[in-house]
């Protein structure tokens, strides 16, 4: 079975070709993204879309994509509700909740913790902030932190899931920065880290040279929006 290839698409967007074919937007911040590649911001189709919290620069494109190509989206439950109140199908729908799993079409999507403020971009109540891991049809696993500051329990995220690849929030300002982000690469027990949430706006001076400075035995990814490896 074929790779699956993560697409960084600037601030905390990714986008994920799986190894069976799916296309998978996580957090798709596309249009008003100051880093997302002009070519990126009017995807071809979409067939999941996760998002980690109702932050607008996480939301983003959610709903148009879902409008568009019908995509799935899956959220926490709260966040789900607000986004079928803006339009997205209730058959498209995945609420959950954290520690639950749901298999859509394939591959598995687990909530996990997070540690971040949450609100909708109406200012109403969206549930809280959360990460993914996500396992794709190989097997593969990669944990989407989302937004958050390092905690204790990432430990249990890499007993119980065993992350291939971590995405990490660097930027510090609004989420953890490099320093703390070495720490919880030691609490996944990861090899592998993709940064993201970095470089959108001045104030997120955290940088992917300076995690791999403090993170020396882990390979740290430093792409440029645009840019993709596969895992």
């Amino acid at each position: 079975m074929a790779d699956t290839t993560l697409t960084w698409l600037g601030h905390a967007a990714f986008r994920l070709d799986t190894s069976g074919g799916k296309r998978i937007y996580v957090d798709p911040f596309l249009h008003g993204n100051p880093k997302c590649p002009a070519g990126e911001q009017e995807p071809e189709r979409a067939d999941i879309v996760a998002v980690t919290h109702g932050h607008g620069d996480h939301v983003g494109d959610t709903v148009a994509l879902a409008k568009q190509h019908g995509a799935k989206v899956v959220a926490q439950v709260e966040l789900a509700g607000w986004l079928g109140k803006q339009g997205v199908d209730e058959g498209s729908l995945v609420g959950f909740n954290k520690g639950g799993t749901v298999d859509v079409d394939g591959v598995k999507f687990t909530l996990v913790n997070a540690y971040h403020s949450n609100s909708a971009p109406d200012g109403s109540y969206g549930g809280e902030a959360a990460g993914y891991v996500i396992e794709t049809e190989n097997g593969t696993k990669l944990y989407f932190a989302g937004d958050t500051c390092v905690f204790g329990d990432m430990a249990l995220i890499g007993r119980i899931y065993a992350p291939d690849v971590a995405i990490l929030p660097i930027g510090d300002h609004y989420t953890m920065g490099p320093r703390e982000a070495a720490v919880a690469l030691e609490l996944l027990g990861v090899k592998r880290c993709v940064p993201g949430h970095w470089g959108t706006f001045p104030i997120l001076t955290g940088t992917p040279q300076k995690l791999a400075e403090l993170a020396p035995n882990v390979q740290v990814e430093q792409l440029e929006p645009g840019e993709s490896v596969s895992v």
